[in-house]
């Protein structure tokens, strides 16, 4: 018989293609995730994991057995809600994992909503990153990320988890004082080509929606100054120490008297936002509610 558990370890390894960090995400030593693999090996009688100095990873037979996990993990997700609901579910807690941004926007919306809606419900709010919330949603450490779309998200169809769409917002253009192009109400991307440029970090799904922005427009952008901070970014700007683009929403209630904010002229840059819970759990009692708040606080916010 092939418990649970070590299906979600196998799943984790597949995720994070080392023992090691598999072993950081589940709260376990690497030894015990070894001792776990090498149960589950036994139980099906295949060699389910390949490593190597580079990491690991699932051999053919891992991989089928992962395509059922994930099956498995997601109808065990929806035993949890029908028992929670069978039991009321009308109080506890969820917690949710947004970054900065989206935790002003929708999050804390949410949470004011809920307290009239649902006041049994206790939300916990974790500050992470658009591209670290997901994991964090499949390692059981949260239980609903607020994420960004990246390059490298998992998609609509991932077996994994049920994503609810909430808001898209624009990139705004962050010019420095005495600009030339703050004359104008656009400006035009490719503009900017020969400007030093303030970006974020690499990893940041804002920094990879900039530079398909910039490759789009018919350059390579190669940002002198970073910051995942949007102030820092705004407050870099305002020196004179390059351009940005930072989505809309992050600059709403910032001083922003040292800096010209421009619209891009055409299709702008997008940042599009979205909630997401390992699939079966979107109908648990607890998560169905906050999913919902969240939602109505996006189109509130639109």
């Amino acid at each position: 018989m092939i418990e649970a558990r070590r299906l979600h370890i196998l799943r984790a390894v597949a995720d994070h293609r080392t023992v090691t960090a598999a072993a950081a995400a589940l709260y376990l030593t690497p030894s015990a995730v070894s001792q776990q693999l090498a149960a589950l090996e036994q139980e099906t009688g295949h060699r389910l994991v390949d490593r190597s100095a580079r990491g690991a990873r699932l051999t053919p037979a891992g991989e089928i057995l992962l395509s059922h996990a994930n099956a498995v993990l997601a109808q065990l997700e929806r035993a949890e809600s029908e028992l929670a609901a069978y039991g009321s579910g009308e109080a506890g807690t969820v917690t949710v994992a947004a970054f900065a941004t989206g935790i002003g926007l929708v999050v804390a919306p949410a949470i004011r909503a809920l307290a009239d809606s649902a006041p049994g419900i206790r939300v916990r709010v974790r500050d992470a990153e658009g591209d670290e919330s997901l994991m964090m949603v499949l390692d059981r450490q949260v239980d609903v990320a607020v994420a960004v779309e990246y390059r490298g998200a998992p998609g609509e169809d991932d077996a994994r988890l049920t994503r609810v769409p909430l808001y898209a917002e624009p990139f705004d253009a962050v010019l420095p004082p005495g600009h030339p192009l703050a004359a104008g109400e656009r400006v035009a991307l490719g503009d900017l080509a020969k400007d030093a440029w303030i970006g974020q970090s690499a990893g940041n799904p804002c920094h990879d929606v900039t530079v398909l922005a910039c490759e789009y427009a018919g350059f390579t952008l190669h940002p002198e100054h970073s910051s995942d901070d949007f102030r820092a970014v705004v407050a870099l700007a305002s020196s004179s120490a390059g351009v940005a683009l930072v989505p809309r929403s992050a600059l709403r209630g910032m001083e922003l008297t040292g800096v010209h904010v421009r619209p891009i002229d055409g299709v702008a840059p997008t940042r599009r936002v979205f909630a997401a819970v390992r699939r079966g759990a979107e109908e648990h009692p607890l998560i169905s509610p906050v999913l919902t708040a969240l939602r109505a606080a996006s189109q509130t916010g639109d």
